[in-house]
C-alpha cells in the first residue's frame, strides 16, 4: 500500500492558477502600433481580402480591356501599372504582417506556458486520486481476506458441530 499522503481537495484548488483570459492579458500590453499590425495580420491573412484582391485586379484588368479607350490609365499590355501597385501594397503589408505574425507567435508561446501549468496541476491531482483508488484497493483487499478467513472459521466450525439428527 502507498504511504504517501495525498493532497486534500482544498490544497489542489490552491495550486490551480486564477482564471484568465490571456487574450485580453495579452491585448493589454501592446502598443497602438502593435494592434494596428495585429488587426492588419488578422485581415489580410482573411479569404474576404483574398476576394477583395482577385475582384480588383479582375476589375482592373476589365476596365483596361473593354473600358472606353481613352479612359484606360494602363494600356497594354496593363500590367506595368498593375504590377507597380501590386508590389507596392506587398511591400507595405510584408513588414506589417511580420510584425503581427511574431504577435501571434508571442501570443501561442503564452498560450502553450498555460497549458504546461494547467497539464502540470492536472497531473497532481490525476497522481492524489490514484494514490486514493490504491488505498482503497489494499482495503478493499484486507477486507475480502477478513471475510474469507471468517467464513472458513465457519465451514470448520460446522464440521466440527456433530449432527443433531443422525
Amino acid at each position: 500500500m502507498n504511504d504517501e499522503q495525498p493532497l486534500s481537495r482544498e490544497e489542489l484548488r490552491k495550486l490551480r492558477p486564477s482564471l484568465r483570459n490571456l487574450y485580453i492579458l495579452r491585448r493589454e500590453h501592446l502598443t497602438g502600433t502593435q494592434k494596428l499590425a495585429a488587426w492588419i495580420t488578422d485581415k489580410v491573412g482573411s479569404m474576404g481580402f483574398f476576394y477583395a484582391i482577385i475582384v480588383w485586379t479582375l476589375l482592373w484588368f476589365a476596365w483596361n480591356i473593354f473600358g472606353p479607350v481613352k479612359f484606360h490609365f494602363d494600356s497594354f499590355p496593363f500590367f506595368f501599372v498593375w504590377a507597380l501597385v501590386s508590389s507596392m501594397i506587398q511591400l507595405i503589408l510584408m513588414p506589417i504582417i511580420m510584425v503581427g505574425q511574431n504577435l501571434q507567435g508571442h501570443h501561442a508561446d503564452i498560450r502553450a506556458e498555460a497549458d504546461f501549468e494547467l497539464n502540470q496541476i492536472a497531473e497532481k491531482e490525476i497522481d492524489t486520486i490514484l494514490i486514493h483508488l490504491e488505498r482503497q484497493n489494499a482495503l478493499m483487499l484486507e477486507i475480502l481476506k477478513r471475510l474469507e478467513e471468517q467464513s472458513a472459521g465457519k465451514k470448520s466450525v460446522a464440521k466440527k458441530k456433530p449432527d443433531a439428527h443422525a
